[in-house]
């Protein structure tokens, strides 16, 4: 398979800490791949050592084919990146801001720029210092998806926006005609988002991967019970695939991974007078997979 982004053992240790341990990942060319997990899981590293900002421990790293430790000008040329901060120069024009980019890309796709603005209420003569946040989120998006980016990294993009501005954001990005096969990087905490945009969905927790298939397919491995115990809930341990568990009204709600329906008669062994099987999406899913490997030291599911 080609991929753009390719890590073979990854590791990287700041003094006793570990912030990513073993990583192997590759991302195919094409679509929108969402990377979620924990504080601390390791995805601001791991982004830090593919541009080539930080140099892993021991393992390896590339980016569009080269070695992260030594991308050349065209490869970082080919690749855009948008931040939660949106940070831009404060006393220059929106206008300013976009001529300034323009004029650094060969590639600018002016149509691109004015698809996305378009989706913002953005005045080309405000000073940036007079724009919401949500505009100069608007405003960095047009600019990343104008310079036709074989990789585009979007790292929290949404974060602190409203509701209004927050929609304007995933709608450009949704709907945005692109010539280029840009290669998609979503980091979020938001699932509703993950929900809408991703054809893949990238778990990481404690510097290791945990999960890399589509969002259905991930939910597909979770599955969600309820059931009444006379005698409480059984040992966690008796429970094959155990990921979280709470009482509601009385009645046990209980979330597993990898079990088929047999484990509804699991439950009726273990005490269960009544047991159902209830659907589960994809933010409860990743919640409780995130739970149970955030708290259990060194766990995979």
């Amino acid at each position: 398979m080609d991929y753009c982004i390719e890590t073979e053992g990854l590791t990287k240790r700041f003094g006793k800490k570990m912030a990513l341990k073993d990583f192997t990942l590759g991302i195919g060319r094409g679509g929108i791949h969402a990377i979620v997990g924990s504080n601390g899981a390791g995805k601001s590293t791991l982004f830090r050592i593919l541009l080539g900002v930080t140099t892993p421990t021991r393992g390896t790293a590339s980016l569009l084919g080269e070695d992260s430790r030594l991308l050349s000008p065209a490869v970082r040329g080919r690749v855009g990146y948008v931040n939660e901060e949106h940070t831009l120069p404060l006393w220059m024009t929106a206008q300013q801001i976009t001529n300034q980019q323009r004029s650094f890309y060969p590639s600018w796709n002016q149509a691109i720029y004015d698809q996305v603005i378009g989706y913002f209420d953005v005045d080309p003569n405000q000073k940036v210092s007079g724009l919401s946040r949500g505009e100069r989120a608007g405003l960095n998006l047009s600019m990343a998806l104008a310079q036709a980016p074989d990789v585009l990294i979007l790292d929290e993009p949404t974060l602190g926006l409203d509701v209004v501005a927050r929609q304007s954001f995933l709608e450009a990005l949704m709907f945005t005609e692109t010539e280029a096969n840009t290669t998609i990087i979503y980091c979020s905490h938001q699932m509703e988002e993950i929900e809408r945009v991703a054809d893949r969905l990238i778990i990481m927790e404690k510097g290791t991967l945990q999960n890399n298939s589509s969002p259905d397919d991930f939910v597909g491995r979770i599955s969600y019970w309820i059931g009444d115990f006379a005698n409480g809930l059984p040992a966690k341990n008796t429970l094959p695939g155990f990921l979280t568990a709470r009482t509601i009204d009385g009645q046990h709600h209980i979330l597993v991974a990898d079990q088929d329906d047999t484990f509804g008669q699991v439950l009726k062994n273990n005490g269960a007078q009544t047991v159902t099987k209830a659907p589960v999406n994809l933010e409860r899913a990743v919640n409780a997979f995130l739970t149970k490997n955030h708290n259990t030291p060194g766990s995979r599911v």
